[in-house]
């Protein structure tokens, strides 16, 4: 089996001005070591009101820490009042962008068919896209995870060759666990992420799945993520509001410790 190397990436959502995240960034380099990113590929996703100061600030300061943002839309320019376009962040030195994070399911109407349309155009813009899936708390309830998870993977993957699949990152995510303090166990995330890895292998060879990486995401804190990151498929986690906290997002960066 080939190593994956493991990424953390900490979503800020709709938290945090533009200070706030360059004191944020700024805490948070101070607190890991050239050693931690050899291990751990370190992404903030912070609002899109903040990207250009703290893409300053990472350049500025050579810091290794990468960029990410939490959104894009597929259409390159025109008349879509308040929408960013991938070519607009990839300008931005962008490294990473989430696409379908169940909050953009639920309030603002993406599908599979738009998340697909958004990986594409993210790949499309040279970035790698965090491609989010998960079933909420009554299909968890119904022993549907799977059924649920792996159609969301079909179609956000939909057309995408076996290179580019294995170029970008998944984040399973149950919605019963996100921001709830509720986190699925270990062993149980291990589980829909290792079917995750086999349905791609099926679809789109053993190379792409073996080097896709495979975040695990809801209520990620120091606490867990020690047992998290000792699973086999687990390839790191999306962190939500331990993200905010520089200290608390280092210790799950330096999970190991």
């Amino acid at each position: 089996m080939m190593e994956r190397k493991k990424i953390i990436a900490g979503n800020w959502k709709m938290n945090t001005n533009h200070l706030e995240g360059i004191q944020m960034v700024q805490k948070l380099s101070y607190r890991l070591d050239p050693g931690d990113y050899e291990r751990v590929d370190v992404v903030v996703c912070p609002p899109f009101t903040s990207l250009r100061s703290i893409q300053t600030v990472i350049q500025a300061d050579k810091m290794a820490i990468q960029l990410g943002a939490q959104n894009a839309d597929w259409r390159e320019s025109g008349a879509y009042t308040g929408e960013i376009s991938a070519m607009m962040l990839q300008k931005l030195a962008v490294d990473y962008v989430i696409v379908g994070h169940s909050e953009r399911r639920q309030y603002f109407g993406d599908t599979d068919e738009t998340v697909n349309k958004r990986v594409k155009a993210v790949i499309g813009a040279s970035m790698t896209p965090i491609m989010c899936v998960g079933e909420t708390e009554a299909e968890y309830d119904a022993g549907q995870t799977e059924e649920v998870v792996l159609t969301q993977v079909t179609g956000g993957l939909s057309g995408l060759s076996g290179d580019a699949v294995g170029g970008l990152v998944i984040a399973y995510e149950p919605i019963w666990a996100i921001g709830t303090g509720n986190t699925c166990s270990p062993d149980r995330a291990n589980e829909v992420i290792e079917s995750i890895r086999n349905h791609v292998g099926s679809e789109f060879g053993s190379d792409a799945a073996e080097s896709l990486r495979i975040q695990y995401g809801g209520s990620v804190n120091p606490g867990n993520v020690k047992d998290l990151m000792a699973k086999r498929h687990i390839d790191g986690a999306l962190v939500g509001g331990a993200s905010l906290d520089p200290d608390k997002f280092a210790s799950v960066i330096r999970y190991w410790l």
